[in-house]
């Protein structure tokens, strides 16, 4: 990275943020590694967790910048996980109305999925990353390496959005964390390197399609609607990937329900995910009136009706497709 740093961005002053969690475990071997880059300002931290994605810590890393005299010819290094990115992200694209980005992600979620494709932004008291932008990285860096240190819950949190993107596009994805789910659990570097792989490709295939989600990028959503509600009920509390389990299967559910989507493909789905450990978050644990409620507030909802990102008889996406209250009900309680 260093090389393409001195590459592209010779004369830039380099800011890295992160995490305290990340700063602690791989802050001496980022300066290590940047001992030759002349233009490093050094490493920002904030608290670690979802819960600090808010515009209190943004404002702060801003106020650090500002007084470290960032300018235009900064570069911005988001080094972590999918808090790390959104925010970093969401700093570089509006200081001094957008600074170039690159993500380190350090996390499988992040190299899966939150690092590709554009989105940053904040949490905000009434939903989830409903304060941000649309904003590009100039390079991504993924090392599996980075994964050796993640805990079993991290990982697994991470194997939620791959997971995802089984389902919504890649059979012959799914087959393999079918096949291979001990190798992977085992974190088997091939086989961790082929997912990340594939799971990057499908997102920047979806994203150069759709960049600003008018439309099909919301499959990426899958599992979201009903995820997002259950992060901001929990208070941010929930790693993403559990949540958004049990967001697909609310979701698989509906396919099947309003839309025919396959049962046995419903009960495959429900067995990955019992496989992968993300069984442990149950959305019939919180309210319905509450998530509801949730939903109404969604960015993808419109007038007030919830939107979902389901899939149909024929395996295909059916997009910001209407929910009526009754129709997730019946799904809700439904065995």
């Amino acid at each position: 990275m260093t090389d393409y740093i001195q590459e592209f961005f010779p004369t830039h002053s380099c800011f890295v943020i992160a995490d305290d969690t990340v700063a602690g475990l791989y802050g001496n071997r980022l300066q290590q590694a940047f001992t030759d880059l002349q233009s490093f300002r050094g490493i920002l931290e904030f608290p670690a967790g979802e819960a600090s994605k808010n515009r209190q810590h943004k404002d702060a890393l801003e106020d650090q910048l500002l007084v470290e005299k960032a300018g235009r010819d900064s570069l911005i290094i988001a080094m972590g996980g999918g808090v790390t990115g959104d925010m970093a992200g969401y700093i570089a694209a509006t200081l001094h109305r957008g600074l170039p980005l690159i993500h380190l992600p350090t996390s499988l979620l992040a190299q899966v999925d939150s690092s590709v494709g554009g989105k940053v932004g904040i949490n905000h008291p009434s939903g989830k990353n409903l304060i941000g932008a649309f904003y590009q990285p100039q390079a991504v860096f993924a090392d599996m390496d980075f994964l050796k240190t993640l805990s079993d819950e991290e990982f697994f949190n991470g194997m939620g959005e791959v997971i995802k993107y089984a389902v919504i596009l890649d059979d012959e994805l799914w087959q393999i964390l079918e096949d291979e789910s001990a190798a992977i659990i085992d974190r088997d570097p091939v086989l961790l390197q082929e997912v990340v792989t594939r799971c990057a490709a499908l997102k920047i295939q979806v994203v150069e399609a759709d960049e600003k989600e008018s439309s099909y990028r919301s499959i990426l959503n899958y599992g979201h609607t009903v995820g997002h509600a259950i992060e901001q009920l929990g208070q941010y509390k929930l790693k993403h990937g559990f949540a958004i389990a049990a967001g697909m299967r609310i979701a698989a559910k509906l396919s099947e329900s309003v839309l025919g989507y396959p049962a046995s493909r419903v009960e495959r789905l429900n067995k990955l995910l019992d496989t992968y450990h993300l069984n442990q978050v149950d959305y019939r644990d919180y309210n319905f009136e509450a998530i509801w409620e949730c939903l109404k507030t969604d960015k993808k909802s419109r007038q007030q009706k919830p939107k979902f990102s389901l899939m149909n008889k024929d395996n295909q996406p059916e997009l910001l497709y209407p929910i009526e209250k009754a129709e997730l009900h019946d799904v809700f309680f439904g065995e």
